[in-house]
């Protein structure tokens, strides 16, 4: 019976030193004897437990010790800097993380050997443009592009947006104290809802910003489709969103047969459904709906966390609001009050680095996935087929080797360009988002309003941040409110 205890001690103990290298004998023993002979080795790293890999230890550092970026440093200080690769498996796949500009680089430019794939398909869309390939991409690439990035279009949009802009920081100072993510996401769901679907603020509104909200939570999850998981939940969103969005698409197929005439509203699903391709196709109800989902959800999250940032960083840096004041109360003057244009936004030197500052502290998406086609080879170093890389974005930016002191809100280390390969947070190579000059401009909009009329502080300036699904202070950024 002793003997028994002691073998049961030992099994047990044990147990958990199997399970650490059980995912390494699967994974990577028989690559290791693969390519034995070739030269090349995988990178250095640990896959971590089976099924779960690393997510208990990236959940750790993420959500527990709110420290996401010593992710990245533990491994560098463990298995050496190298060429910025690591193994690992994270979000239910093998994988190999990069966060080195120069391979990262290689990774973006090389399209047809690592093609993108998010964790949940089936939240994204399988139709949208965040998830197809090839010739499908470049059309509707080439299409949204049109419609929100060309000159003209952004031209069209400043004056849409405006109105209600001025409207909402109103209504705020009215409100005096409130959490400027809540607001901010009031405001730009509205305006997302009115460029992309002709949507007004009312039920059908407040209906998409809770649906969008359990999406969002599961783009990024780990990918189980079952009750209580994020995955599940976002999944279920999705289809109540494809319901309304295919109620609204009914209507306007409707609207088109009484009055004669295609395109009534001129908006983004418009285009969608008018869009022919060389052969003279038109695109399905369902690929309309796959891309005007993503699309608004693209557009809705990032400006929302963008703006709201940049409200923090003001409140934090006052010698920074006092410079964008001053160079915006000229423009004010000068357009006498009137709304300004993007040829106005241009001209806004100081307000355009606060931008590319404000957006580079966000880091409103901190990492991308690609798909790994075909093997490939990488300064000696083996990517295997089919495992996923994960581009850590966030990296980049908050690395003091590409940024000096990157965790300071410093506009003015935009006078010279970041170093290339630095700076990504739209992604790169051809699938750099397609919006980024769109979330560029807005946020600039928000800047000069914000700046000649009003004045805010932070009831919680030291609050905690949380980094799940995206960085943002664990109040929500609760600010008093007033006009100048």
């Amino acid at each position: 019976m002793e003997a028994m205890g002691v073998l049961l001690a030992v099994v047990l103990g044990a147990l958990p030193l199997l399970l650490w290298w059980l995912n390494e004998l699967w994974y990577v023993l028989p690559l290791k004897l693969r390519v034995s002979n070739t030269g090349t080795k995988l990178p250095p790293g640990h896959m971590g437990f089976p099924f779960f890999g690393e997510m208990l230890t990236f959940l750790w550092y993420f959500k527990v010790l709110r420290r996401p970026d010593d992710f990245i440093n533990y491994k560098r200080s463990k298995y050496g800097d190298g060429v910025g690769l690591y193994r690992t498996h994270l979000f239910g796949s093998p994988s190999i993380i990069a966060c080195f500009p120069t391979v990262n680089k290689f990774v973006l430019q090389s399209d047809d050997k690592f093609i993108l794939q998010w964790p949940n398909l089936e939240v994204m869309g399988r139709n949208s443009l965040v998830v197809v390939h090839g010739q499908a991409h470049e059309r509707l690439r080439s299409f949204v592009s049109n419609s929100i990035n060309r000159p003209d279009a952004l031209q069209l949009i400043a004056a849409c947006v405006q109105p209600r802009l001025v409207s909402a920081l109103h209504s705020w100072a009215q409100l005096g104290k409130f959490k400027a993510y809540k607001e901010i996401k009031k405001l730009t769901l509205q305006n997302i809802g009115k460029l992309f679907a002709s949507l007004e603020p009312g039920p059908i509104l407040d209906s998409l910003d809770k649906l969008y909200d359990g999406m969002l939570k599961g783009i990024r999850a780990y990918p189980l489709n079952f009750p209580g998981t994020a995955s599940h939940h976002a999944i279920q969103c999705r289809k109540k969103l494809e319901a309304i969005f295919r109620v609204e698409l009914e209507k306007k197929k409707k609207e088109e047969v009484q009055s004669n005439r295609v395109g009534t509203t001129n908006d983004l699903m418009d285009g969608l459904m008018q869009m022919i391709d060389e052969e003279g196709n038109q695109l399905s109800d369902q690929e309309v709906l796959d891309n005007i989902i993503s699309l608004i959800i693209g557009g809705y999250e990032s400006t929302t966390l963008a703006s709201m940032w940049a409200i923090y960083y003001l409140a934090k840096y006052p010698d920074v609001l006092g410079k964008l004041r001053e160079e915006n109360l000229a423009m004010w003057k000068k357009k006498k009050g009137d709304f300004i244009t993007i040829e106005d936004v241009s001209e806004l030197k100081y307000t355009n680095k606060v931008v590319e500052e404000t957006i580079r502290s966000a880091n409103v998406s901190g990492f991308i996935f690609r798909l790994v086609t075909k093997e490939v080879e990488y300064k000696g170093y083996r990517i295997p087929k089919n495992w996923k890389v994960i581009i850590w974005l966030r990296y980049l930016h908050t690395n003091t080797e590409n940024f000096e002191d990157p965790l300071c809100f410093n506009p003015e280390r935009w006078n010279v360009p970041a170093r290339p390969g630095t700076y990504l947070v739209f992604g790169g190579g051809p699938r750099i988002c397609a919006g980024n000059m769109l979330a560029r401009m807005q946020l600039a909009i928000l800047l000069h309003h914000l700046s000649v009329g009003y004045k805010w502080e932070l009831l919680n300036p030291d609050a905690k941040m949380i980094y799940l699904p995206n960085p943002a202070p664990a109040d929500g950024a609760e600010i008093a409110f007033s006009k100048i």
